[in-house]
């Protein structure tokens, strides 16, 4: 943690406390002292991460001194000072094994989130439901959602081709991705989330039905490939990628010659969360 790339500070609110956070390498990190203080109301909270710490070893957590990062926060004199933070995951490990009433709402949450999970594995049909939920509840339109839904499918049956094929490291998945987007829009998913204006959210939630219906026939197109030429290694692999993006791409010109207007557009399906507006502030 010694370097780090470059992040964005914010607070957030919890309740009623302040929660400094910064976000690294994509992820949001929080100052575990604010949330000690918060669900503590000790005001020690140095103090008592220290003990916590020790108790956590004791508890078996023995990583987690790995899983904390020095990323630099503002204090309250206005300058910013290396300060311990921590992942999402990290944080709610933490608050786990902090003994406040205050802490009882999320530790039963998380309960609540895990039973969840065990069910969804049980029965994978629940997390069909669950997702279809989520997005109706953000707003999106029954149909919207039957196309986000079915690129998923169609997303999950190319990455397990892949995995069959050859391919292991995570890097490797999204240098075909890349090639995918790159034939299939003119862009790679990095810079198509830079072109839209966003950050943390998932670029394909997003996209409006022809960005989808094209990102959808171009992974199609190199599934496809890969099986009836039996592709393997990650060579081949991202030859059939730019063959499978190439065959969306050309539908792409072509409609878009037809409509004088171009498809690859910088507008997002729903407006920006909240927090995101905010970031931009």
């Amino acid at each position: 943690m010694e370097k780090f790339i470059k992040t964005t500070t914010k607070i957030a609110l919890f309740k009623g406390r302040k929660i400094r956070r910064t976000l690294y390498n994509n992820e949001w990190w929080f100052s575990v002292v604010d949330v000690i203080e918060a669900l503590t109301g000790t005001d020690r909270p140095r103090k008592y991460w220290n003990d916590l710490k020790k108790k956590l070893v004791e508890e078996g957590y023995r990583e987690v001194s790995e899983k904390i990062g020095q990323l630099k926060l503002e204090a309250s004199d206005g300058k910013k000072y290396f300060t311990d933070c921590a992942d999402t995951e990290t944080i709610f490990r933490i608050i786990q094994s902090i003994p406040s009433p205050k802490a009882e709402p999320f530790k039963r949450w998380l309960a609540k989130v895990g039973y969840e999970r065990i069910q969804e594995i049980e029965n994978p049909e629940l997390s069909t439901k669950r997702t279809r939920m989520l997005y109706k509840l953000k707003g999106y339109s029954d149909n919207w959602i039957e196309k986000r839904m079915r690129g998923i499918v169609i997303r999950e049956e190319l990455t397990d081709e892949w995995q069959k094929r050859g391919v292991e490291e995570q890097r490797d998945y999204e240098i075909l991705t890349a090639e995918i987007s790159k034939a299939t829009f003119g862009i790679t998913p990095g810079e198509y989330k830079k072109f839209k204006g966003l950050n943390r959210e998932n670029l394909r939630d997003h996209m409006d039905d022809l960005e989808l219906i094209f990102t959808m026939l171009g992974e199609r197109a190199t599934t496809e490939i890969h099986r009836t030429e039996d592709s393997k290694g990650t060579p081949k692999l991202r030859k059939d990628a730019k063959a499978g993006g190439d065959i969306a791409g050309d539908a792409r010109r072509q409609l878009e010659k037809r409509l004088k207007k171009s498809i690859v557009s910088n507008k997002n399906y729903l407006e920006k969360p909240e927090s995101q507006k905010e970031l931009k502030k």
